[in-house]
């Protein structure tokens, strides 16, 4: 195995159980599954909805989905439902054929940075607290110090200029050959949009926000709501509280 490959493996391949990026997901899944557990009651399963997710995802965790009434939703139309998981097309900006409180759970794991700008991912976030009693939600820090999608230090503060021109002429993140289109590299880059963690707070206000970190950085933040009970989570949470200020200045 080339060693740029060897790398992703035992970082961010999320196939391979051993890398960090397997580790931190069953770390921030029991965090799911503490919620679950609160949530059960004998003869009825959970209604939980995954926006933006896979029927695989599940799948790969190796749990056991009988006891869950699962939905995904996706805008990718092509994704295959697996076994009892009810996949559906759809847009985590609007999702209009859900009623209000109409799930136990909404989940969705590094979805938000994908919907747009600041409108669009606020429109997510009122749908997600819409549609869920209680919701996970996890996205990327954007001060981490490898951005997660193109796997280049700090891609996401550089211009928008020198980011196509780096898509047109490396191989980032996944990618097998560079991007040869301009308009296509353009595109690309602009397809993430990671969020502030203040920018994060105010739209989910009554959020606990659990810090992933790798080496002492925190590399995602995962935010459990609303605020009214406890959750077991791998970390203690910092407070929905915190001072605005604070949040400017570490972000």
């Amino acid at each position: 195995m080339p060693a740029r490959e060897k790398i992703l493996s035992l970082t961010l391949d999320n196939s391979n159980p051993r890398s960090v990026a397997s580790r931190l997901r069953r770390r921030r899944f029991r965090i799911v599954e503490a919620e679950l557990a609160a949530l059960a009651r004998p003869g009825a399963p959970p209604r939980v909805l995954d926006v933006g997710g896979t029927a695989g995802f599940w799948r790969s965790l190796s749990r056991d989905l009988d006891d869950l009434d699962l939905t995904v939703i996706n805008a990718d139309p092509t994704h295959a439902a697996v076994g009892s998981v009810t996949v559906q097309s759809g847009d985590a900006r609007s999702m209009p054929e859900l009623g209000d409180g109409s799930f136990d759970l909404v989940f969705s794991n590094s979805v938000i940075e994908h919907v747009g700008g600041p409108a669009d991912q606020r429109a997510m976030a009122d749908e997600v607290r819409r549609i869920g009693r209680r919701w996970v939600l996890q996205t990327p820090c954007r001060w981490f110090p490898i951005e997660p999608h193109f796997l280049f230090p700090y891609f996401n503060f550089l211009p928008l200029r020198t980011q196509a021109f780096l898509l047109q002429h490396l191989r980032l993140g996944w990618a097998k050959r560079p991007i040869a289109d301009r308009a296509a590299a353009v595109a690309k880059a602009q397809s993430v949009r990671l969020v502030p963690l203040r920018a994060l707070r105010a739209m989910f206000p009554d959020a606990e926000v659990h810090r992933e970190r790798v080496l002492g950085l925190t590399k995602s933040y995962v935010l459990v709501g609303p605020a009214v009970r406890a959750v077991a989570p791998s970390r203690a949470p910092e407070p929905a509280t915190a001072a605005a200020a604070s949040v400017g200045a570490a972000e």
